[in-house]
């Protein structure tokens, strides 16, 4: 179940940039106010750097249950490259980790932990293929950008063709102040996902899914440092 669950009151609290996203990466640390199941939580999500890798991660939390996906990336001509992840969930009594391996010499991404037999891999990659948490991170970057919205996803054993499309701007609300975004949507059957990104910030500024036309997750930016 590796799919990003992103978005996140104080206006002192938080620090948004009024300029277009720079175009290299930089660490942040960004909270979110989270509904998720019908049931109201917090999710953090953050990115750091060491010994010339980054990880990204995001951690979602409520009364019910506790979700935390990482992905560890470098950077290679131009391109992110996911080097490793980990998807953990707990929800009441019922646990779930999985972990991801992408080897870029042998080209092929693995997977082991609490996987389905056929979905282990290994699974071929190709040049500029993302997982699911980098492709949040691509999204934004190719908005700020005016960059076609269209990803080929390596994730949970399987690869998947991802094509987003701009549906229209609005003013949004973050910590009290009013902002203009861009709303991106995806549609997969009975499933939706649901944008928001503003100039400025490296993650969008809320993100919507749904299922059966019902709400499953609303992330909503509550800080950003």
């Amino acid at each position: 179940m590796r799919r990003y669950f992103t978005a996140f009151i104080a206006a002192v609290a938080i620090a948004i940039p009024a300029v277009a996203a720079p175009a290299g990466l930089k660490p942040f640390d960004a909270d979110y106010v989270a509904n998720y199941e019908g049931m109201e939580g917090a999710a953090r999500m953050t990115l750091s750097q060491s010994d010339g890798k980054w990880v990204y991660v995001l951690r979602v939390t409520n009364s019910l249950a506790t979700l935390s996906q990482s992905t560890t990336f470098d950077e290679k001509d131009g391109q992110w490259r996911p080097l490793s992840g980990t998807d953990s969930s707990a929800v009441f009594i019922k646990h779930k980790d999985k972990r991801a391996h992408y080897d870029w010499d042998k080209g092929v991404a693995t997977y082991s932990g609490d996987v389905k037999p056929d979905r282990t891999g290994p699974v071929k990659l190709q040049a500029g293929d993302l997982d699911a948490m980098l492709v949040n991170l691509a999204l934004t970057r190719d908005v700020h950008a005016g960059k076609p919205l269209r990803y080929r996803m390596v994730d949970d054993g399987r690869v998947k063709q991802l094509n987003y499309q701009v549906t229209g701007t609005e003013a949004i609300t973050i910590g009290g102040r009013s902002q203009q975004a861009t709303r991106i949507t995806r549609t997969d059957g009975d499933k939706q996902e649901v944008l928001w990104v503003v100039d400025g910030l490296p993650v969008p500024a809320r993100i919507l899914r749904r299922k059966g036309g019902e709400d499953e997750m609303d992330l909503r930016l509550k800080s950003l440092h």
